[in-house]
């Protein structure tokens, strides 16, 4: 599995195991966000607003942390071109729902 990712992403591993770091870290912390806005906004779980800005968060938030992550692990530039990616994608999803 990780011989595939090294490959697709051209990588080596050393790379290949700080991008994976930059990854759980991000997730990790984009949980904990989450749980402090919804906590910090006092929003109650069955309450439609909370998942709203759960969903929110999770969302955006994943992008704007994944890249703050990744400059300490010197993934910046890869992160950087994965999230163009992820942006075409939402690009593209706009469109087709116009």
């Amino acid at each position: 599995m990780f011989k595939r990712l090294k490959q697709k992403w051209k990588v080596s591993g050393t790379q290949l195991f700080f991008i994976l770091c930059v990854f759980a870290i991000t997730g990790t912390a984009t949980a904990f966000l989450t749980k402090q806005v919804t906590t910090w906004l006092s929003l109650e779980v069955s309450s439609l607003w909370f998942w709203l800005v759960k969903l929110l968060v999770l969302i955006f938030g994943y992008q704007f942390v994944i890249m703050l992550v990744a400059i300490p692990f010197g993934q910046f530039k890869f992160f950087w071109n994965y999230e163009k990616k992820i942006l075409r994608w939402f690009a593209k999803l706009l469109r087709i729902k116009q």
